[in-house]
């Protein structure tokens, strides 16, 4: 736990576990919402292949958890753990841009 506090640069044992819950919360919370988020916009395996509608729905759900994470974070008391956490990920995948 020791480890972990001083890597995530948080203080207390609770924070560990809000975090993780917070990971959790997302992670389901975008996977449910991303299948009628897909069927609004009118995207199945009909219109665009199996390969294309994964494709698509992985991309979307990317998206969707990026930002529901920062929310999640800032509902839970987390905000800043979260919005560095996120801002480290979209340097990682060559975005550096939109967060400096």
């Amino acid at each position: 736990m020791k480890k972990l506090k001083e890597r995530w640069g948080i203080e207390h044992n609770w924070q560990i576990i809000v975090i993780l819950w917070v990971f959790a919360i997302t992670g389901s919370t975008a996977s449910y919402i991303g299948k009628p988020i897909l069927n609004y916009l009118n995207i199945t395996t009909e219109a665009f292949g199996s390969f294309g509608y994964w494709t698509i729905r992985i991309l979307l759900l990317f998206v969707v958890y990026q930002f529901m994470l920062v929310f999640f974070g800032w509902v839970f008391g987390q905000y800043t753990f979260f919005w560095n956490f996120e801002k480290k990920m979209l340097r990682r995948i060559g975005l550096k841009r939109f967060v400096d």
